[in-house]
């Protein structure tokens, strides 16, 4: 009972001590929560976040592959909307293999994916308010693929894919065509080179591979700016492309968005050879979402197939990654170091105020031991409930960063409340110990004689 009695008389003095030790306590607090909970889920957020601006990894056909690793060309053998080769593809895909991309153990970390059939036709105006004599282009890009398709699963599941969510970023005058529709998008480039304008429709002529000359009506539904070389190519329905080359069920290339987790050494390692991992590593990079990993389990569904990451899209997340978690790990550290130091210095001037008290405490008969443990009672209690209401804080200040930052809410994990209490108590216990060895070094005699 004397204990709890010198504990209340203790909270009973020097409130304006104790409220700086609580208040900086709940500082400390809230920074590290808001931080550390920030960091354990960032990963997610900078994931979605770059994959809007387009596809981490590409699905293209084996021979391709083998193309591109032979002359290292880094991307797709027969180039894509850019317009960087003029030439058609001869290797594909089916069409109708692309929807098993959802059947995949990352089923759900697909985001979106959307096949393309890469072809060059030519193109004739057909709309009497454009002047059809210098409305014409000879080999323009044109990208057959889905915009927002909607697949039955065998699952009993439907999803949605298509470029109207991979290109997000594009400016768009208009509206996006329909699937299996005679509609299509113009960049904003070529639109000025031919003179249209959404609403206009325009003729495509494509010699086939048995040298018959098809023609299609494509109607603009809309004019896009992608800001790069894509804005000279027209996207068009998959099937509408498919008809027109003579090329039935066939595609060249599936961009997909899939969300990831940053390569580590691991990953890279299996990225080069995953035969090459032992049955202990297979099973953990097999079962963790890594680029390289979905990629593989791609390639298992999808016959005659070579799936690969965007390396600079994996790269950009990693580093990204690591220097904002670096940044917010360290903010951490400071708030604790900081909270050590003024929490040292006020249970210092206090054993200092208090000198008397304690002094009197160990006359009486009090133990060192006793006394210290008085006063790390004290601290702890006080501490504790700062750290409490700097928790609440800071889980509030997380969920601010969420929506200012990334537009979302941050998942708040127990293990970041564990690992502050944790980390907090450990940095009150350093502090103490400088106060906890003065207390041991009162003399009563000489204290209560004013020595």
């Amino acid at each position: 009972m004397f204990f709890f009695r010198m504990i209340f008389r203790s909270f009973s003095r020097q409130f304006k001590r104790r409220l700086l030790i609580a208040v900086t306590v709940c500082l400390s607090a809230t920074v590290s929560v808001a931080m550390l909970g920030v960091v354990f889920d960032v990963g997610d957020k900078l994931n979605a976040e770059l994959s809007t601006y387009g596809s981490n990894i590409t699905v293209q056909p084996k021979a391709d592959a083998v193309v591109n690793d032979l002359y290292n060309t880094g991307g797709d053998a027969n180039s894509n909307a850019s317009g960087t080769s003029e030439s058609d593809p001869t290797t594909f895909l089916k069409e109708s293999d692309a929807p098993k991309i959802k059947t995949i153990f990352w089923a759900f970390n697909i985001t979106n994916f959307a096949p393309e059939l890469n072809i060059h036709a030519d193109v004739n105006c057909a709309s009497e308010s454009v002047d059809s004599s210098s409305c014409k282009a000879s080999g323009v890009p044109i990208v057959g693929t889905w915009f927002a398709k909607t697949l039955h699963m065998d699952s009993g599941e439907s999803t949605v894919a298509g470029m109207n969510g991979m290109r997000s970023w594009w400016k768009l005058d208009g509206f996006w065509p329909k699937d299996d529709s005679a509609q299509g998008l113009i960049g904003t480039t070529l639109a000025s080179k031919l003179g249209v304008t959404k609403g206009d429709t325009v003729t495509l002529y494509k010699t086939t591979a048995d040298g018959s000359r098809n023609k299609q009506r494509i109607t603009i539904t809309g004019i896009y700016d992608s800001g790069d070389s894509d804005n000279n190519a027209m996207y068009i329905p998959s099937s509408t492309a498919q008809v027109l080359a003579n090329l039935p069920d066939s595609i060249d290339k599936i961009e997909v968005k899939a969300l990831t987790t940053p390569d580590n050494d691991l990953a890279r390692k299996a990225s080069k050879n995953p035969n090459a991992l032992t049955q202990d590593e297979w099973e953990t990079w097999y079962c963790t979402a890594y680029p390289s990993s979905i990629a593989y389990q791609i390639e298992e569904v999808i016959p005659g197939s070579v799936a690969k990451q965007v390396r600079q899209v994996a790269a950009l997340q990693g580093d990204v990654l690591q220097k904002t978690q670096a940044v917010m790990v360290l903010m951490t550290v400071l708030s604790l170091v900081a909270a050590a130091i003024a929490v040292a210095n006020l249970m210092a001037a206090s054993i200092g105020e208090r000198g008397s008290e304690l002094a009197l405490l160990k006359a009486i008969g009090a133990t060192d031991g006793a006394v210290s443990r008085l006063m790390l009672a004290e601290t702890a209690v006080i501490s504790l409930v700062g750290a409490i209401v700097g928790a609440l804080l800071g889980s509030g200040v997380a969920q601010i960063v969420g929506h200012v930052v990334f537009g979302s809410g941050i998942t708040m994990r127990p293990m970041v409340f564990v690992l502050v209490f944790v980390l907090l108590t450990l940095t009150v216990l350093i502090a103490s110990f400088s106060s906890i060895r003065s207390i041991l070094g009162l003399k009563p005699a000489e204290v209560l004689h004013g020595r």
